[in-house]
């Protein structure tokens, strides 16, 4: 079968504008939502369950053979095994129910390449795409990461996870061993946005322990735009699509993020 992605892209874009419609329904709400817990500081609310429904019908009537993984419900087989859509259907649930921008991703996996993705951020308004080989672009605008080399202007985004996470140990070791030198850190709340303000150059390089999921469409983007995807160990795509354990960046950003993440006692998740 002959895939259009470009064509797939711009039937992803739709949806996700569909998705954004109707998550803005409830942002709108958000002191009133119904929320549920899923674990110690990650929560879910209606919203997510509405819009991952709203993205799957979209896409299996766009393609009714491929596989999806998503985060509110189980995966679903397709017969064409080749394809796998991945849908987070809010990133940065705490920012949204607290009232702060949030995001929707969805990108298209053909074997072990992501072929497309885009990041939408409803309150912003901002659509992030990416096709492999084609290009990251925001609004229709093409993006390039940042060219800065100065250390001292380097505005580095993370998560700083609380002690009843799973991520937590060395966290705040690993930010204090690159906050002093560079000029800020931030964070934005969600992994996929991170990655795509690297992509645009709000921020000059992120580093989080994140899942594949939430990143694989803003990995794309980083990577479309000129930026370096690794895992805190310099390793590609086969270690860091397993373990989320991610630095994307420009490249000096990366060398700086490299070096001085290495230098915090971490065991390392494959080794």
């Amino acid at each position: 079968m002959t895939v259009s992605y470009p064509d797939i892209l711009d039937q992803m874009v739709a949806i996700a504008r569909s998705a954004g419609e109707l998550t803005q329904r409830h942002f709108k709400r958000f002191a009133e939502l119904e929320i549920g817990v899923k674990g110690p500081g990650d929560f879910v609310s209606d919203a997510d369950k509405e819009s991952e429904q709203l993205i799957r019908a979209g896409l299996f009537a766009l393609q009714p053979d491929w596989s999806l993984t998503g985060e509110e419900f189980a995966p679903v087989e397709g017969s064409d095994a080749e394809h796998r859509w991945l849908v987070d259907p809010i990133d940065g649930t705490t920012n949204f129910l607290n009232g702060w921008h949030y995001t929707i991703t969805i990108a298209l996996r053909r074997g072990n390449q992501t072929m497309c993705g885009l990041v939408y951020n409803p309150v912003s308004d901002e659509m992030f795409t990416a096709l492999k080989g084609g290009g990251a672009f925001l609004n229709g605008e093409r993006l390039k990461v940042s060219a800065s080399t100065d250390v001292a202007m380097m505005c580095v985004g993370t998560g700083l996870p609380t002690p009843n996470l799973q991520l937590y140990p060395g966290a705040y070791d690993r930010l204090d061993a690159i906050r002093a030198p560079i000029g800020a850190v931030r964070v934005v709340g969600s992994a996929a946005n991170s990655c795509a303000y690297v992509a645009c150059g709000r921020l000059t390089g992120y580093y989080e322990e994140t899942g594949f999921v939430d990143t694989a469409a803003g990995i794309l983007l980083v990577e479309e735009a000129g930026g370096i995807v690794t895992d805190w160990w310099g390793r590609g795509p086969e270690t860091f699509e397993r373990t989320g354990v991610l630095i994307v960046a420009n490249r000096a950003t990366h060398a700086f993020l490299l070096e001085n993440l290495q230098g915090v006692p971490r065991k390392d998740p494959v080794g």
